[in-house]
């Protein structure tokens, strides 16, 4: 029976070069001489330092900017509220989502359910399995989902024929 896997995962080496590019960029650049920013990856977790809102927010920026060019999705960053650690200094964590929540995978089943579509869809750990009968359904299901979650990066894989 075809199916195809719905799941939200960011190209994590993709991440890790961007990360280190956006690190050898603010050693480099002449307005962070001399300045604690820095930015670091650990697990799923970039962390970003500072002396100031001002330059937390260009390190961002250059953040942005790199995970654009290696065709990353922005939309993967979970960005917290900054925090104040010793001194003058400030500290912000930018969580890489990986997966589907629950209460999203309950709002992509409900879609489906709720479109008629000859497809069903099943919640398996991270993803979300959707099988049909005909391929032209589950086409039909892509399209509705991209259509309606566009706020979400979502990808396809897995495709069965």
């Amino acid at each position: 029976m075809p199916s195809f896997d719905t799941v939200c995962e960011a190209d994590f080496v993709e991440v890790k070069n961007a990360v280190e590019n956006t690190a050898k960029e603010i050693g480099t650049r002449f307005d962070f001489k001399g300045t604690s920013a820095a930015i670091e990856l650990k697990d799923k977790e970039i962390t970003l330092f500072g002396d100031a809102d001002f330059q937390l927010q260009q390190v961002e920026d250059i953040l942005r900017n790199k995970l654009t060019k290696r065709n990353v999705d922005v939309r993967f960053l979970d960005i917290q509220k900054a925090q104040k650690i010793g001194g003058d200094k400030l500290k912000q964590t930018v969580k890489v989502k990986n997966g589907i929540e629950a209460e999203l995978g309950k709002k992509l089943q409900k879609l489906i359910k709720e479109s008629k579509l000859k497809v069903q869809a099943a919640i398996q750990g991270d993803a979300v399995r959707v099988t049909g009968a005909k391929r032209d359904d589950l086409q039909a299901a892509m399209a509705l989902i991209r259509k309606d979650l566009a706020d979400h990066p979502l990808s396809f894989n897995n495709f069965r024929d």
